[in-house]
C-alpha cells in the first residue's frame, strides 16, 4: 500500500487490486495547485464542501469513471470493505457547518480510518464501535473549521491508531487561514520529523508504538 497526500484532506491509497481518492479539491477554490495524477477506482468524499468534493478532477482507470461514494453506508469495491460513518463538521451537532462522513477502509489487510473534517471534540461510543481497529489515522489537525490540537490527540487516544497521518493544516499556498501542523506534532511528541513524500507500508511493517508520519504534499 503506497500512500499519497495532496494537501487539505486528499489522500490516494494505491494497493494491491485498487486506488483510491479521498476527498478530491478544487485548485480555484483552496489555491493549492492540482495533483499530477488523481486516477483511481473509487472515489470518496467526506461532504459537500469545495476542498472536499471536487469529484470531477478525479479520472478513471483503463477508461472506467471511477465510483463515487459521499454518504454513510457499507460498501465493497475489488476487495476493499469501505464503511461511511456519520459524525459532524462542528461540535454542535451539525448546526454550523453540517454533518461530516467518516470513512474506514479494510485494504490489503490495513485499517485506514479518515475522519474528514471532523469538528467533534470526541467520538461518541458508538462511532468508536462503528469505526472499529484503526492501523492507520488520517486526522484533521489545523483548527478553524475542525478539530484543534487538543481534541486531535484526543481522538488518537480514543481510536489507539498504530500510525498517525496530521493533514487539513496550513500549507504554502492555501487561502484558508488553518493552523500549521506543529501544534499537533509538539502535542504528540513527535517534533522534528522530516516529511516523506509517500508512505508505503504493509500490516507486517506497522510499529508496535504509535507513530506519527508527515507526509508532504505530493
Amino acid at each position: 500500500m503506497d500512500i499519497y497526500w495532496y494537501g487539505q484532506a486528499c489522500f490516494k491509497l494505491k494497493g494491491r487490486n485498487a486506488t483510491i481518492v479521498i476527498d478530491p479539491f478544487d485548485p480555484d477554490f483552496t489555491g493549492l495547485k492540482p495533483p499530477k495524477d488523481l486516477s483511481a477506482d473509487v472515489v470518496l468524499t467526506t461532504h459537500d464542501h469545495q476542498d472536499h468534493n471536487f469529484v470531477s478532477a478525479v479520472t478513471g482507470l483503463q477508461d472506467v469513471r471511477p465510483m463515487v461514494f459521499n454518504k454513510p453506508g457499507e460498501y465493497e469495491v475489488s476487495k476493499v470493505v469501505i464503511t461511511g460513518i456519520s459524525s459532524f463538521h462542528d461540535n454542535s451537532q451539525g448546526s454550523e457547518r453540517g454533518v461530516n462522513t467518516i470513512f474506514h477502509l479494510l485494504f490489503d489487510n490495513l485499517d485506514i480510518v479518515h475522519l474528514g473534517d471532523l469538528g467533534q471534540t470526541r467520538l461518541t461510543e458508538e462511532q468508536i464501535t462503528e469505526v472499529g481497529q484503526t492501523d492507520i489515522l488520517l486526522i484533521p489537525v489545523g483548527s478553524v473549521y475542525t478539530i484543534d490540537v487538543k481534541a486531535a490527540s484526543d481522538i488518537v487516544s480514543q481510536l489507539e491508531p498504530k500510525i498517525i497521518i496530521p493533514m487539513h493544516y496550513k500549507i504554502d499556498g492555501l487561502k484558508f487561514e488553518l493552523e500549521g501542523a506543529d501544534g499537533f506534532l509538539k502535542e504528540m511528541g513527535a517534533e522534528g520529523i522530516v516529511p516523506q513524500p509517500k508512505l508505503s507500508i504493509t500490516k507486517e511493517k506497522l510499529p508496535e508504538e504509535p507513530q506519527v508520519v508527515v507526509l508532504s504534499k505530493s
